[in-house]
């Protein structure tokens, strides 16, 4: 049996408590930590958790045998520290996006993963929906040929009160805005699909969100060998419509499923029917394809504990979690800078660290209002994206 603590009581913690009740013949819950401790015994009424302790200090596990797992859902800017505390005392740790706001952050982290051979895990649960596997098995297959191009819309909507909430909109608690926040689940689609890019250009500004220093809309074009990905990172998008669009030679295919393959006339305009076979062919794929056994933090749970359990590596480690913040970094300073910045970014870049980028961020308004709770319920958008 795994003996688990979840670290923050705020929004997305219930998706890795409930996680972890999907299984209660390999794990428990023993644990709750918060820093205002009613937010944790709230969540403990919620779920029915009358045997778990709430401690106010992620230090206060440290010490304690009984716990092997730990799920970190604090703020960005604390991942590091208390993902770093919790390896240095032996404990396996999962946690939330993104990884942490700067490079040198993340190196940390895997340094100290590497040191105490603890598992390190960082969520990336849009790996685990059907109908992003299934993209990502046709991409794999090569019934598309040579991708060329990829369309990703991270359109989210999110009203002025969203960043009153205290540790949001600004760049030294929350580490950016949308496109480390609500992209870096997109980004890190990207990257399993397509590998790491060569090169990053972007623009960014703050369109009317104006208690946050930080932005609420970046575009991005992601350069490849013989492949360009353009991304869209937005809190301004009415109808928060996510997609990811697939261009290959012979086909193309989207999330939200869609396909479509072309053929050529002699003067190389398409023909009416298009090629018909393999829109049938790759239809049948994803009909056959068996559906995943658990979704979303559940399954990602799920494949933690499975490495648990068997002592291999978890399909999303600390180097998943590193490569989508690179990315993120480069969009931030070639969005800042105004040119082309090419990957990887070597540490002495000014970019590299939290401090670096800090210095460098622009600020696009004063945050003037803050709040330590916010009512309301979290919404997802069109296409079922994650709760950001």
């Amino acid at each position: 049996m795994i003996n688990v603590a979840v670290v923050g009581a705020g929004n997305i913690s219930p998706s890795h408590m409930r996680g972890y009740l999907a299984f209660p013949n390999r794990c428990r819950i023993v644990a709750l930590c918060d820093v205002v401790p009613a937010r944790a015994e709230a969540k403990k009424r919620d779920l029915g958790l009358e045997d778990v302790d709430v401690v106010d200090s992620h230090e206060k596990l440290l010490g304690r045998d009984d716990i092997d797992l730990v799920s970190v859902c604090t703020p960005p800017s604390s991942h590091a520290p208390v993902t770093i505390d919790l390896l240095r005392a032996g404990k396996n740790v999962v946690v939330e996006k993104p990884m942490a706001p700067s490079l040198t952050e993340c190196d940390a982290m895997i340094a100290a993963a590497r040191e105490s051979r603890a598992l390190l895990s960082v969520v990336a649960q849009n790996r685990f929906r059907d109908d992003v596997a299934i993209l990502k098995d046709v991409v794999d297959s090569g019934l598309l040929g040579p991708v060329a191009h990829l369309s990703i819309d991270s359109a989210w909507w999110r009203g002025l009160p969203y960043y009153d909430l205290s540790w949001r909109g600004t760049w030294e608690s929350e580490g950016g805005g949308p496109t480390l926040n609500h992209a870096i689940h997109h980004i890190d689609l990207l990257l399993w699909m397509m590998g790491e890019p060569q090169a990053v250009s972007a623009m960014m500004t703050n369109a009317w969100h104006d208690n946050a220093e930080v932005e609420d809309l970046s575009i991005a074009l992601l350069r490849y060998e013989r492949a360009v990905a353009q991304l869209t990172s937005s809190v301004v998008h009415h109808g928060q419509r996510q997609q990811i669009l697939v261009e290959g030679q012979n086909a193309s295919v989207a999330q939200p499923w869609a396909v479509h393959a072309e053929t050529a006339q002699p003067n190389g305009f398409p023909t009416p029917e298009g090629n018909g076979e393999l829109v049938a062919q790759l239809e049948a794929r994803r009909a056959e394809r068996r559906p995943l056994a658990h979704t979303g933090h559940t399954g990602q749970l799920d494949d933690v504990l499975s490495a648990l359990e068997t002592g291999r590596e978890p399909a999303i480690g600390g180097a998943d979690g590193r490569r989508t913040i690179e990315v993120v970094t480069a969009i931030y300073q070639a969005a800042i800078e105004g040119r082309t910045v090419e990957l990887p970014i070597r540490p002495d870049s000014a970019y590299y660290t939290g401090e670096g980028v800090l210095a460098n961020a622009p600020r696009y308004f004063t945050k003037a209002r803050s709040v330590d709770q916010l009512d309301g319920f979290i919404t997802v958008g069109e296409s079922g994206g994650a709760h950001t």
